[in-house]
């Protein structure tokens, strides 16, 4: 059964947030519905006429005494530990709480974006014109560990690469979940999972390429090195921390360590500056750097800072919808 949370598109944009390489375990069906893991649950998102988020868990306790489905599951798999939900779920005194909880935490429903659109647009002309035809798009705040590895994937890649990598990340390590039509969703596998011994030659038969050891050796440093949830300490300590922090994993560069610290440690300034981002800023912003070879530490530093100071503290935010504009796969939406 559907339950709704008042919303409007201003103030979420599903199609273009779920789908601007963020996340990577989102798919859309048929009839528009977004279909994706959140805390271990399997969870149906949409959006009605005028906005409002509506959604559906399709493996907690609550959902499991509905009978309506978007589609009728062809069988139902052994539900697992759902442990990761503790820390937003924890003072809920019923599911159907606990569940609106998972979702307002997920999509940062708190943040008020209009008035940030507003600001930004203030602040930047460029942003002004990006903005009226790409309302809507949040952070998303994800489990550090799903971020972390999808987005050590993410080297060198494009997002439907990426995506398949996850989905086989999951399919491969993690737990089965719930079955919905033909799909199986599962749990992201832990890092102890990830960690095991044969998981490198494994994840290079599945075509990984150099990312699989990269994979492997920082599961065997969370696992074996860092204290238990240290990924989640993370949150606590500054961005130039968390960010420094993050460098020390194998496979991790500045821009997976400013995604990881944008998407799941709620440091908002973080600037990930990829190729789009480089093009977007030698193109609106910082023309001079055309001069520069390449993206060196430097130059990187020096784009981040300059967004920072344009956008204030949450900078990062305003980043991604520059980059958002810059995709591919969103180009039809310029009018």
């Amino acid at each position: 059964m559907w339950k709704k949370l008042p919303c409007n598109f201003s103030e979420l944009n599903l199609d273009i947030t779920l789908a601007a390489g963020q996340s990577f375990r989102w798919m859309k069906s048929a009839d528009d519905v977004w279909l994706g893991v959140i805390s271990d649950l399997v969870c149906s998102v949409k959006q009605d006429i005028n906005g409002n988020l509506l959604y559906n868990f399709h493996n907690s306790v609550e959902s499991s005494l509905n009978t309506e489905q978007i589609d009728p599951p062809k069988k139902r798999l052994k539900r697992t530990s759902q442990k990761s939900q503790k820390s937003v779920t924890e003072n809920c005194n019923n599911f159907s709480s606990c569940n609106e909880e998972i979702i307002k935490d997920y999509f940062n429903l708190k943040f008020q974006l209009e008035d940030h659109y507003a600001l930004w647009s203030k602040a930047d002309e460029n942003f002004k014109s990006v903005g009226q035809n790409y309302k809507g798009i949040r952070i998303l705040r994800q489990d550090p560990v799903e971020n972390l590895f999808s987005f050590i994937c993410s080297a060198n890649n494009n997002i439907p690469r990426i995506t398949s990598m996850v989905e086989k990340l999951c399919s491969n390590y993690g737990k089965a979940l719930f079955q919905i039509g033909d799909r199986v969703f599962h749990t992201f596998p832990s890092a102890d999972r990830l960690a095991a011994d044969d998981v490198e030659a494994k994840l290079r038969t599945l075509g990984f390429g150099y990312r699989a050891k990269y994979i492997n050796q920082t599961a065997k440093i969370l696992l074996n090195e860092k204290p238990p949830n240290w990924l989640d300490t993370l949150r606590k300590v500054s961005y130039e921390e968390a960010h420094q922090a993050l460098l020390t994993l194998p496979g991790v560069g500045a821009k997976v360590a400013d995604c990881v610290c944008l998407m799941s440690l709620d440091k908002y300034d973080a600037i990930p500056v990829d190729t789009h981002i480089f093009q977007v800023t030698l193109k609106d912003y910082m023309p001079h750097l055309k001069n520069s070879k390449a993206l060196t530490n430097k130059v990187y530093q020096e784009i981040g800072d300059f967004y920072r100071k344009r956008f204030g503290e949450y900078a990062g935010w305003a980043n991604t919808v520059l980059f958002a504009n810059d995709l591919k796969m969103f180009k039809d939406r310029k009018k």
